[in-house]
């Protein structure tokens, strides 16, 4: 495996690819790796996660770049008015669709680090016609925005790829208002992942490598300092559906597909900011 530095750089050729293959009319599998999906087998990580009526009011560059294992803004309730974050924002599905949710009272905002991918997601804003929305540029680790200044943070399949999980948890803490809200997709493991898997590059690129277990992923959340922390499972995978994944990995797919068969997960996780400030020090400074 790689140090910090080398996955991050890895993650994000991998992405810039992604957006390359989106602009250019096809698509990836499984997260930002594998190759593109000509032959019509349905990736069983990234398939079917958007309502045909969602996906109609969406330019289909943002729709064919959607690299994510859940669908967010479905499971999140977006009020109009509030401002939302959307961690690793890719080509802006997530984004576009909260900013209709928001109105022309909210606000949406995109980080991403990859260059490809917010030149795609600008264009498909363009095409959109969508104002409501920012798209910037930088990494979960050092989030470019004030402190307790989103109502709700959303994240789509990214938060597993950062190789610093505190400090993306502590960053999203920060940002949030008093009383503001994480509701992210994310593969979440359950029980033990080979060392096979775990020490692969090209999985940790497909989400499944970098992804925490359940219970880590929640004392994580907590030791971050959120409240009302949960993960619910959305879609678990079977060995038929490992050996999707695992075949462009250079692994043993079907020796090692068996032992992690209903081990991984596409997860929902909700986590609250306390509503009083924890480092109120005054009878009266929280009333």
């Amino acid at each position: 495996m790689r140090n910090k530095d080398e996955l991050k750089e890895f993650v994000k050729a991998e992405y810039g690819q992604a957006a390359v293959q989106a602009k250019q009319g096809r698509s990836r599998s499984c997260c930002g790796t594998g190759s593109a999906v000509e032959t019509g087998h349905l990736d069983p990580i990234t398939s079917n996660l958007y309502e045909a009526h969602d996906m109609a009011v969406l330019p289909e560059a943002a729709v064919r770049a959607s690299l994510g294992c859940g669908n967010p803004t479905a499971l999140a309730t977006i009020q109009p008015g509030e401002t939302v974050l959307d961690l690793g924002s890719g080509g802006g599905i997530d984004v576009l669709l909260s900013a209709r949710r928001v109105g022309p009272t909210g606000k949406v905002y995109g980080l991403d680090m990859t260059d490809e991918m917010l030149e795609l997601a600008r264009a498909n804003q363009a095409q959109a016609g969508i104002s409501n929305v920012e798209f910037l540029k930088g990494d979960m680790e050092h989030i470019p925005l004030p402190n307790e200044s989103v109502d709700l943070i959303i994240s789509n399949c990214v938060i597993n790829l950062s190789p610093d999980k505190d400090l993306v948890l502590a960053e999203a803490f920060r940002v949030l208002k008093l009383g503001g809200r994480l509701g992210v997709s994310d593969i979440v493991i359950r029980g033990r992942m080979p060392a096979e898997v775990r020490h692969n590059v090209e999985l940790w690129a497909g989400c499944v490598a970098g992804a925490l277990e359940e219970s880590e992923y929640i004392a994580k959340l907590r030791e971050a300092g959120f409240e009302e922390v949960s993960i619910e499972p959305t879609r678990v995978y079977t060995a038929a559906d490992a050996r999707e994944f695992l075949m462009g990995a250079g692994l043993d797919a079907e020796a090692i597909a068996p032992t992690i068969d209903g081990k991984l997960m596409s997860g929902f996780v909700r986590a609250v900011k306390p509503a009083k400030s924890q480092s109120c020090c005054s009878p009266t400074c929280c009333s």
